[in-house]
């Protein structure tokens, strides 16, 4: 009988001397599914992909990977997983087919064989024209996706992708993400570590959210966003003085400010508040092109998770600084 989860963790501890990099965290991961795991830079996430893949060992705690012991059974755990790491790891000399086969023969596949599973990455990946290129030549997205091809020269049933994106432009990213939903489609077990909340809220089937070594949240992104409870109002001044202005007269939480199209953007409690904004903005001879108003975002449930984590008061709930008569609480 197959056990329900292929990637368990309890109580994972990683120190580096006096640092400690992970604090004890928890993490299961169910057969054929994809957990995205997200935080800030230093946050632990590659320590904990390099603990899974036996490039480290754990200080404390058990981990175990299609059911081997990462410390104890570690040529299971190496037999069971494929890993894309934020370096590409190929012979940047050879071309990319040879990149493949060479892996493939590695991996005691026959020449015919691995020449044959070459050909099927080379063209899942939209690869075929440049197969016989020098991997030099490569642009970054191109890189990526072979590096990620490698990983599956042998299907593993668990997928280890470390920031696998970062950089890649737009195509590039939607023909990996278009991968990797294949391969969930087949039925393997992928651990995603990201900067891009869009990859995680469209990829995953669950989210952990780790701060300092410790996961300070989990759940579906919709369990995430609604935990989050805010919706947010984005106004787009009708010129740069306005904008500049505006600026100086609102704060609010997780309030962001983009110079380059004149709008604001600040969550708020619900769309009753809308109408407060507007007045305040009229009251102060402030005119705008547009306004809309959308419900919470992965980016949100990150700022407000992270925050709180780092201060323990919770920027979040502390009340605003206000001026009399000031309803929005959203003036300086």
């Amino acid at each position: 009988m197959e056990h329900e989860y292929t990637i368990q963790v309890r109580g994972l501890r990683k120190d580096y001397g006096r640092v400690e990099a992970l604090r004890g965290v928890d993490l299961d991961v169910r057969r054929g599914t994809l957990l995205a795991l997200l935080g800030p830079n230093g946050s632990g996430k590659t320590t904990v992909v390099k603990t899974l893949s036996t490039l480290t060992r754990p200080s404390r705690g058990s981990v175990v990977v299609n059911g081997y012991d990462v410390t104890r059974r570690r040529n299971g755990v190496r037999s069971s997983i494929g890993m894309v790491s934020q370096f590409v790891a190929l012979d940047w000399l050879h071309s990319g087919r040879e990149n493949l086969v060479l892996l493939g023969r590695l991996q005691k596949l026959s020449k015919t064989n691995a020449t044959r599973r070459a050909a099927q990455l080379l063209e899942r990946f939209e690869l075929t024209e440049a197969a016989d290129r020098p991997v030099k030549t490569y642009s970054g997205g191109m890189k990526r996706r072979l590096d990620l091809a490698a990983s599956l020269i042998v299907t593993p049933p668990v997928l280890l992708l470390d920031e696998p994106t970062t950089g890649l432009d737009p195509r590039s990213r939607a023909v990996l993400w278009a991968a990797i939903r294949q391969l969930l489609g087949e039925g393997i077990t992928i651990l995603l570590t990201t900067q891009y909340l869009e990859e995680a809220d469209r990829l995953a089937d669950q989210i952990a959210v780790l701060n300092d070594g410790r996961i300070i949240a989990r759940g579906t992104a919709d369990q995430l966003k609604q935990g989050v409870g805010r919706e947010r109002v984005a106004v787009v001044l009708s010129g740069p003085e306005d904008f500049r202005r505006a600026g100086d007269l609102l704060v609010g939480p997780g309030l962001t400010r983009d110079p380059e199209t004149r709008t604001i953007s600040l969550a708020i409690d619900g769309p009753s508040r809308v109408k407060h904004l507007l007045d305040l903005l009229a009251e102060h001879g402030l005119a705008i092109d547009s306004l809309s108003l959308t419900k919470p975002t992965l980016d949100d449930v990150f700022f407000a998770l992270t925050q709180r984590a780092s201060d323990p008061a919770d920027a979040d709930s502390m009340p605003a600084r206000r001026e009399p008569n000031d309803e929005l609480g959203a003036l300086r």
